[in-house]
């Protein structure tokens, strides 16, 4: 029988998780019986994607603004910088809060004219007609407001430089893309950016700070006193209420392996699991880099190590079969793919496939398709993803 369809997605529905409960279960109950009632044959190779939102609060990894303030007092003896945090209510207030709940000064650096994800402070044009350097310049609070005023951000409306100066009225702000900069007013420094961090912290400490340490520092050490994460500390977190944040979820790889276990032996195939959260993708409008957390899939079961391996059909179609059409062309083009180099690297086949890790990849189409708001698909199904044209 001819195939129609290759890669299909599906979001599904799941109860709505508490700390404590039982995510593997919770994950492979919502899975079988949305499968079962859609008639839905499972095969190998289906991917079964849960975010990570839903591993996290099943692990109850919550932690407060007091319990970040406790980690700061033992981190650092005076007042300290923050250097680069990202504009953000859900990633960055909460945070921001709970360090100025250790009652230290701090000296606040932001990058501009926007954040290391794209979350602009000021229009990148007003640099250029009012004439400053963002690879040089140093900028106060004052020289801010007098050269760009009370700029909002275009989608939330936010003034992020006074949400920051209300959270933590014990700080200065200061705008450079010098880390460095920071060393001017302290020598102990928190290093708040998520994908910059080790080159961050690399210049700091070169460049003389005496302590340095990063979000993916703070709450890192096991404890049974609130949540944690030994990998990246609240690095990936979300505000969860007025002094909780909600922790990246930790042990992810007994979570995926457990799912799988189930799964496999429900349906008789080799399912393939994940977590993901932000999906990496780029805003072409905000110019917004949906990366907000330190990566994509932090636990996923080895068939979805590596990347894509595949040849450019309309490549092939328009010089190797050119002088082809109809179904001499597509026998062709499936002997063609089911005859491919196992290492496709470099050569022009591939021009113009994506070069990206499988996880970025499914991590993408997974937070698309579940989103961010009250759907309520936090599980995805995708089948056929690694299918290609010569499949039945």
């Amino acid at each position: 029988m001819k195939r129609y369809f290759g890669t299909v997605v599906r979001g599904i529905r799941t109860p709505i998780v508490k700390s404590g409960e039982d995510v593997a279960k919770i994950v492979t109950d919502s899975v079988i019986e949305a499968v079962r009632a859609e008639n839905i044959k499972m095969r190998d190779k289906d991917v079964v994607a849960v975010t990570e939102s839903l591993v996290a609060r099943a692990q109850n990894n919550y932690a407060s603004t007091h319990d970040i303030a406790c980690d700061v007092r033992s981190k650092f003896s005076k007042e300290f910088g923050v250097v680069f945090p990202i504009l953000s209510r859900n990633r960055f207030s909460i945070i921001l809060k709970g360090l100025a709940e250790s009652g230290l000064k701090m000296h606040i650096l932001l990058s501009y004219p926007s954040d290391e994800v794209g979350n602009h402070l000021m229009n990148e044009r007003d640099l250029f007609n009012k004439k400053i350097n963002p690879y040089t310049d140093v900028l106060d609070e004052d020289e801010y407001e007098k050269l760009f005023g009370k700029s909002v951000h275009p989608f939330t409306g936010i003034n992020y430089v006074d949400l920051y100066k209300s959270l933590a009225p014990n700080s200065e702000i200061h705008f450079s893309n010098d880390p460095r900069t920071i060393l001017k007013f302290t020598d102990e420094v928190l290093v708040a950016s998520i994908h910059t961090r080790d080159l961050v912290k690399d210049e700091l400490k070169e460049a003389g700070a005496k302590v340095v340490y990063g979000l993916d520092d703070l709450l890192s050490e096991k404890t049974d006193k609130h949540g944690y994460n030994e990998d990246y500390g609240v690095l990936g977190s979300n505000l969860a209420g007025d002094a909780d944040v909600k922790l990246f979820p930790r042990d992810g790889q007994q979570v995926v392996d457990k799912i799988k276990e189930i799964l496999d032996k429900e349906f008789g195939v080799n399912v393939e699991v994940m977590i993901y959260g932000d999906g990496a993708f780029k805003d072409p409008v905000g110019q917004i880099w949906e990366l907000a957390d330190p990566v994509v899939s932090p636990a996923h079961t080895a068939g979805l190590a590596g990347t894509p391996n595949e040849i450019k059909i309309k490549y092939i179609a328009d010089n190797d079969f050119k002088d082809l059409k109809g179904e001499e062309l597509r026998e062709a083009m499936v002997d063609k793919i089911e005859h491919k180099n196992k290492n496709l690297v470099g050569t022009n086949e591939t021009l113009g496939t994506t070069p990206r890790r499988i996880t970025d990849l499914i991590g993408s189409l997974s937070d698309l398709t579940s989103g961010s708001g009250d759907k309520g698909t936090p599980v995805v199904l995708i089948q056929g993803y690694f299918d290609n044209y010569s499949d039945n």
